[in-house]
């Protein structure tokens, strides 16, 4: 098959355990990892063609030499960890929300599905959002106002309306299992 465009996604999910210290200083030895008859499986999405998050590949791991410039390879050596596996996201904005309710209704799940679903979609479980506004923002907001040290003007009002729902249903979509991680904003009212 013939490449065009260019490749935008593959998700490769790979678990592997990493040494643990011992309170003594002195590390076990690293739990047995083995890739006998697991699988990859290769979701693509590419400019100008029909690739749209499409299943385009299974590859199974194998001995591999040196790997040809135009091969596409994920190494994997169990014996070197480095860090872990947090998981993969979405940021979930103002302009993601408000666009979202922009879309009809039978849209709106083909995307939650499409983005959260475990089974059916890629699973994502990790969403970033904005604390205040930021960039991404249609206005200018905050959550307090400046100088009230007690919060007494403490508001979300703002993000009642399209994120706080869009959050929820993504939640929703990602069987409740979906870490949120709230970021200041990039910007506050002058």
């Amino acid at each position: 098959m013939k490449r065009t465009g260019f490749l935008l996604a593959a998700v490769v999910m790979l678990s592997c355990t990493a040494k643990k210290e011992k309170a003594s200083g002195t590390a076990d030895a690293p739990s047995a990892f083995s890739t006998d008859g697991k699988k990859v499986l290769v979701y693509s999405t590419a400019d100008s063609s029909a690739y749209r998050l499409s299943l385009t590949d299974t590859v199974e791991f194998k001995e591999m030499g040196q790997p040809l410039e135009t091969q596409i390879c994920v190494f994997v050596d169990p014996g070197k960890t480095f860090q872990t596996y947090f998981g993969m996201g979405a940021a979930m904005t103002d302009a993601s929300a408000e666009t979202f309710y922009k879309l009809p209704k039978e849209k709106q799940q083909e995307l939650l599905k499409a983005y959260f679903d475990k089974t059916n979609g890629i699973g994502y479980t990790v969403a970033r959002t904005n604390i205040n506004s930021c960039d991404f923002s249609s206005d200018m907001y905050t959550y307090v106002k400046d100088g009230d040290t007690s919060l007494q003007s403490f508001n979300i009002e703002h993000d009642k309306k399209y994120k706080l729902p869009f959050i929820k249903e993504a939640m929703q979509a990602a069987g409740g299992q979906l870490n949120l991680l709230p970021v200041p904003g990039a910007r506050r009212p002058g």
